[in-house]
């Protein structure tokens, strides 16, 4: 069974020929020997509404700065970031960060989750949740609503974690870091 009505036409009389590699399009003869597209949909049914872009951050989508790259400038916007190379200047996304072991920034960061397994010189700003792995390091200053740190970690600066606002009424708990953890 064929997908499209053939005719007896020919490329050089002004018929039209699909490019390879993709399919057919479907046509019909008019009065003229002329070639015209097939309605797909009747009349009366109304055309799909179009797609609206998703948010990358539900789709567990994320950028990645590959290991051999050198960046700096700032990231913002929303969505999860992976970096694993060198980055230089702030970053502020609505969605997850992950400093990968290796990986290297100088600069600030404001984002939902920080893991870090690389290094940080820069201070961690009202993140729901830090996780330091084994091998990371912070030099700066913390503020979340719970921090992890693994052993053989290391950090230096002021921590601050479990707190809200001024509003919230919610203690705050504090610790200064200076070594190991």
């Amino acid at each position: 069974m064929a997908l499209w009505k053939e005719t007896p036409t020919s490329a050089a009389a002004g018929a039209v020929v699909p490019a390879a590699g993709s399919p057919p399009e479907r046509t019909t003869t008019t009065g003229n020997d002329r070639l015209t597209p097939e309605r797909s949909q009747p009349d009366n049914v109304a055309a799909a509404p179009p797609r609206r872009p998703r948010d990358r951050a539900a789709d567990g989508v994320e950028s990645v700065i590959s290991g051999n790259l050198t960046i700096e400038g700032k990231i913002e916007g929303a969505g999860n970031v992976r970096m694993a190379g060198r980055f230089k200047g702030d970053v502020r996304i609505d969605g997850n960060f992950n400093i990968e072991p290796g990986a290297h920034l100088t600069g600030a960061v404001a984002a939902g989750i920080v893991v870090v397994g690389g290094e940080l010189q820069g201070n961690i700003e009202s993140a729901k949740r830090v996780d330091v792995l084994d091998g990371g390091i912070i030099v700066g200053d913390v503020k979340a609503g719970s921090i992890t740190v693994a052993a053989g970690s290391r950090m230096r600066g002021h921590v601050e974690f479990g707190w809200e606002d001024e509003k919230g009424g919610k203690v705050v708990q504090s610790l200064t870091g200076g070594g190991s953890s």
